[in-house]
């Protein structure tokens, strides 16, 4: 079972950027989906961006299109989340997630279903004033 450790978040004022770490320990992020999601209070957990290690595909939601971006860093079993032009809506604790690919998902998007992933972090907070 993988064990994720994210880091990076912030209080920042709207407009600005942060970058989210998700670190992976206990196995490789290869052939994996990692996602990142969020949750503010009083509201349900929502996808915000995944990635598909093996072939390097990354997905965003629609809120996110544009402004965020997913990226992996294989040798440090690390994924990132670059998040520009920040929205005060954009205010939550994010929360790093992982599972593994089936052999017929190698080339497929990641889903933003936050049931079908097993593993998650502790969680990062992303506050954003305006």
């Amino acid at each position: 079972l993988v064990q994720l450790v994210e880091s990076g978040g912030d209080s920042v004022q709207a407009g600005g950027s942060l970058r989210l770490s998700c670190a992976a320990s206990g196995d490789t992020i290869s052939s994996s989906c990692l996602g990142w999601f969020r949750q503010a209070p009083g509201k349900e957990r929502e996808g915000v961006a995944t990635i598909n290690t093996r072939a390097g595909r990354a997905s965003e939601a629609d809120s996110v299109k544009g402004r965020f971006t997913m990226s992996q860093d294989n040798p440090k079993n690390t994924v990132y989340l670059q998040m520009n032009s920040l929205k005060p809506e954009d205010t939550a604790m994010y929360y790093c997630a992982a599972r593994k690919l089936a052999w017929y998902e190698y080339s497929s998007s990641c889903s933003l279903n936050r049931n079908v992933y097993p593993n998650w972090g502790q969680g990062t907070q992303v506050t954003v004033s305006s």
